[in-house]
């Protein structure tokens, strides 16, 4: 028996944006007509650490794999120069159960996030959409400027960051990347924007509703939690809202379980999953003028398309480290 082991650096090679973005589209559509199986999400406390780890599992009747995500969560990392989040996806044949691969997880998450925020931007962007904003200075702010170029024609990126310097760095890291790239220390600036992506950890709102333009189409990323939001209930109050799992969305979305219980939002400006779009069960965005967000959460559905992609490659392209079990 022979595992592959796959490292950070291999997984950017193994899975380039714009095929990421089709799987991802398969993903979504087979996730949101019942063809993908995934558990509740568990997590445990480390006894004697201020920490947690986590357990993703899923399976899909249209891979020839299943597996599970396995991640770490220690808080206090950072003040020792380690992520704050590690972990890796463990992959199994479907036929057998013979383990066939380890994957690092960090990079799967950075890429695949971003893949369906572009996904959704193909769906629900104005086809002429030229500008993007970028709120955050991360990996996701990186990543999600790539998958914002894969799927609309852009001339402009505007860059805010609570940290100035970073997104200076980041845009000097950007420079040839194709559109301008500019930073701003206004976020009014990003909110002029026709596709924005909020990215960051902020906790409470970062893009005002009252900033924002008709027809914009906005990809809330960061916060992940009931409690927690980057746009604040006027935004939502004047938009129509999609997401990747209803199940994640009302369990976890804090962004839009704000506004509904304060009544500033009401349940029908929910439209549904971008699988759902996807499937044609749901309509996308009907006329120039509306406002439309995507709110992500990540799911195992992402995972395992992503490792699908990645192990195809890997074993195409003889990559990866073997190791005889």
């Amino acid at each position: 028996m022979t595992l592959t082991i796959i490292n950070a650096d291999q997984v950017q090679q193994l899975l380039p944006m714009q095929a990421c973005i089709q799987a991802m589209e398969e993903a979504m559509l087979m996730s949101s007509t019942g063809k993908v199986a995934i558990p509740p999400r568990s997590f445990h406390e480390v006894m004697g650490e201020n920490a947690t780890y986590g357990l993703m599992p899923g399976s899909s009747e249209k891979l020839d794999i299943y597996g599970t995500k396995l991640i770490s969560l220690h808080p206090e990392n950072k003040s020792k120069g380690l992520p704050f989040i590690q972990g890796f996806v463990a992959v199994f044949d479907k036929a057998t159960g013979s383990p066939v691969a380890i994957m690092d997880g960090a990079s799967i998450t950075g890429i695949r996030t971003a893949a369906v925020s572009g996904l959704a931007t193909k769906y629900l962007a104005r086809t002429a959409a030229t500008s993007c904003g970028i709120m955050g200075t991360g990996v996701q702010a990186k990543t999600h400027i790539e998958a914002m170029c894969c799927v609309r024609t852009l001339e402009e990126i505007v860059l805010w960051g609570r940290n100035p310097e970073k997104a200076k760095a980041l845009a000097k890291e950007l420079k040839d990347i194709g559109p301008s790239v500019t930073v701003s220390e206004d976020p009014r600036d990003v909110a002029n924007c026709e596709i924005i992506c909020t990215t960051t950890a902020s906790h409470d709102p970062i893009l005002l509703g009252n900033w924002i333009k008709p027809g914009t189409h906005i990809n809330i990323v960061g916060a992940h939690t009931a409690k927690n939001r980057e746009v604040d209930s006027e935004l939502m109050h004047k938009a129509i809202a999609y997401t990747d799992s209803l199940d994640s969305l009302f369990r976890e979305g804090g962004d839009i379980l704000i506004p509904l219980a304060e009544g500033k939002m009401e349940k029908s400006q929910i439209i549904g999953e971008i699988g759902q779009v996807i499937a044609g069960e749901i309509p996308a965005r009907l006329n120039g003028s509306q406002i439309t967000v995507y709110k992500s959460h990540g799911m195992t559905a992402q995972d395992l398309w992503a490792a699908a992609l990645i192990l195809k490659n890997a074993w195409a392209q003889n990559i990866g480290t073997r190791v005889s079990l």
